[in-house]
């Protein structure tokens, strides 16, 4: 009889829980531009809890899988980047109506020629700056690692980072476990993809983490990147440095 009561409470909790979950559908709505009304196409749409993305048509529409109180991110070069909170309503009404600020850029002073160059290859070609970021890889792992500046504990440390992991990594990635998690969605979502593989700010990649830019610097120093990939490389380039060195660190502390 105690069996068969556990059993019913448990199945009826269990039944309550699911109730509470917030249930996914399809939302529909139009992107246009808010000075001039006109829809865009092309915008990138993600939706930053359920780690999906898609982009507008030629008409300014689009469909994503959401549910409510999900937030929307809404990304387009030249525009302010915007986020919309999910409501009732918008699963109501397809035509929904989602408006971007287009952004005022001042052009700074660009420096041409920061080089002097003679013309002669031989010379010119000793006076270039030399990318010192070297790779470094180790027998047994398939990913490569970057040294920093070429010296003597350039491998030393790389080979630290990888044995022992620092105090200051393992508060960085569990302070949002969630989201370190998501990680693997993001790489396979070929929306989200794309949408970081042309963005080098790292706004994209700061909602879909919730990570600020320090603490997305602070994780690929103590992972060894090099300045010059941590300055220079695109947002999925960033996105697959965190995430190889999240499932290194996983399998390191799984080993303790």
């Amino acid at each position: 009889m105690r069996s068969i009561f556990v059993g019913i409470f448990c199945f009826c909790s269990l039944l309550g829980f699911s109730q509470d979950l917030p249930e996914v559908d399809i939302i529909k709505a139009i992107v246009k531009n808010a000075q001039t009304d006109a829809p865009m196409e092309s915008v990138h749409v993600v939706n930053l809890n359920q780690v999906v993305g898609t982009i507008t048509n030629e008409d300014g529409q689009f469909s994503i899988s959401a549910a409510v109180n999900d937030t929307l991110y809404f990304s387009y070069l030249g525009f302010k980047s915007q986020k919309i909170r999910v409501t009732n309503d918008m699963f109501k009404f397809e035509n929904t109506e989602i408006a971007l600020t287009e952004l005022a850029y001042a052009l700074e002073e660009v420096i041409v020629r920061p080089y002097q160059l003679t013309g002669y290859l031989e010379i010119d070609v000793k006076n270039l700056p030399i990318n010192n970021a070297y790779q470094y890889s180790i027998s047994g792992l398939s990913v490569g690692y970057e040294g920093g500046n070429k010296n003597p504990s350039a491998v030393t440390k790389v080979l630290g980072a990888i044995l022992n992991p620092a105090d200051l990594l393992r508060n960085l990635f569990g302070k949002k476990p969630n989201q370190m998690r998501k990680l693997r969605q993001m790489k396979e979502d070929d929306q989200i993809r794309d949408l970081l593989a042309s963005k080098f700010d790292r706004e994209t990649l700061m909602e879909l983490l919730q990570l600020d830019k320090m603490d997305i610097q602070d994780i690929l120093n103590n992972c060894n990147y090099s300045k010059s990939f941590i300055t220079t490389a695109n947002d999925l380039q960033i996105l697959d440095a965190i995430s190889s060195c999240y499932e290194e660190f996983k399998v390191l502390n799984r080993k303790k």
